[in-house]
């Protein structure tokens, strides 16, 4: 399995994602900005990859805290999870991680500093750990959902890559063929960061699993053709609606899908369900440096001062998803009753375990 990140005794350890497919190479932070920074720069990217790198990021901070004092060490995780909160805005599983360490560590206040910092590291370990069970659990459920035979296609890379291990829209396209269904994916090269070309058909030709990058624009006259029977991406925040932020030009797959026919299905933890955001108008979407657009490999291929528009995210209302796939099973429209009732019963299990 792909190690995207984990934590070890050096540090936090990162398969740098700038430098493939071309280079394989690894990034050890030792210190909580340098994960912040990585964050930032894309080394790791992806919502569920993000929230946990924060609370490996958080972990480390305290780890290397010389407060004295409790209070001492509350003031220091206040300014680590500001640095680490102001990393990306989009993805809200940054902001479950950072939240969840907080509520870890308010539960330890009592207790001495050597055994709240160890606690905190076991509390970003385990939200590791779960990441991974949820995404293979994401893959029985939606691993239905996916032809017995035929072509899928897949925006932006939600795979291992983007997760601590297995992915979920890859997660449900590699269960599917575990269990012997006969997937072709189509990856957009999913413009401007390349996530599709780059990252997305790495991971699939490691797995054996047939693969065929188009680009971007090619996506509608393959569901004209006939070549495309469903689409799954992943997603980086779903609102309380069921509207749903994803990369750039997930919109535009999902009304093609929708002119076509085409079942759009997304696949994403409970962690990246926002019941606090009531629709899609009111998720911030991430501007990003101009130069991703203007330039490929630091090689310009616009003319230079032209203007950029270079949003990460765009926004596919609620109406264009035939279904939501998580680790508590698949959700369907009415989205509103269904997000609430599956938060519902997500506060019960954490209540009776």
């Amino acid at each position: 399995m792909i190690k995207t990140l984990e934590w070890t005794d050096s540090g936090v350890r990162f398969i740098d994602q700038t430098k493939l497919p071309m280079e394989e190479s690894y990034v050890t932070c030792k210190t909580h900005e340098q994960v912040a920074d990585v964050i930032r720069t894309m080394v790791v990217r992806g919502a569920p990859a993000i929230g946990v790198a924060a609370a490996m990021g958080i972990a480390l901070g305290v780890k290397n805290s010389k407060a004295s004092s409790v209070g001492e060490l509350k003031r220091e995780l206040d300014d680590i999870c500001t640095l680490i909160g102001n990393t990306r805005p989009t993805a809200v599983n940054l902001f479950w991680a950072i939240r969840r360490m907080r509520d870890k560590f308010e539960t330890l206040r009592v207790r001495p500093l050597p055994q709240i910092k160890q606690a905190l590291i076991d509390e970003a370990k385990r939200m590791h750990a779960e990441d991974i069970a949820a995404n293979q659990a994401m893959g029985q459920f939606g691993a239905a959902l996916m032809p017995a035979n035929g072509g899928v296609l897949t925006h932006c890379n939600a795979g291992a890559l983007a997760t601590c291990g297995y992915g979920t829209a890859l997660g449900v396209i590699r269960a599917a063929v575990e269990k012997g269904k006969k997937i072709h994916v189509y990856a957009d090269e999913t413009r401007p960061f390349l996530q599709g070309s780059r990252l997305t058909a790495w991971e699939l030709m490691k797995d054996g699993i047939p693969t065929t990058v188009i680009s971007d624009n090619m996506a509608g006259a393959l569901m004209k053709l006939g070549k495309i029977d469903a689409i799954v991406v992943g997603a980086d925040r779903i609102a309380a609606n069921g509207d749903v932020a994803n990369k750039i030009g997930t919109y535009t797959v999902a009304v093609l899908a929708k002119e076509h026919g085409i079942p759009f299905y997304v696949a994403a933890p409970f962690s990246t369900i926002d019941l606090e955001t009531p629709d899609g108008s009111k998720i911030p979407i991430e501007q990003r440096n101009a130069a991703e657009v203007t330039h490929i490999a630091g090689k310009p291929i616009a003319p230079e001062g032209v203007g950029v528009e270079n949003p990460a995210f765009d926004v596919t209302p609620a109406k264009y998803v035939a279904a939501i796939v998580t680790e508590r099973g698949i959700i369907r429209a009415p989205y509103e009753e269904s997000l609430r009732s599956l938060a519902e019963q997500a506060l019960v299990s954490a209540e009776k375990s």
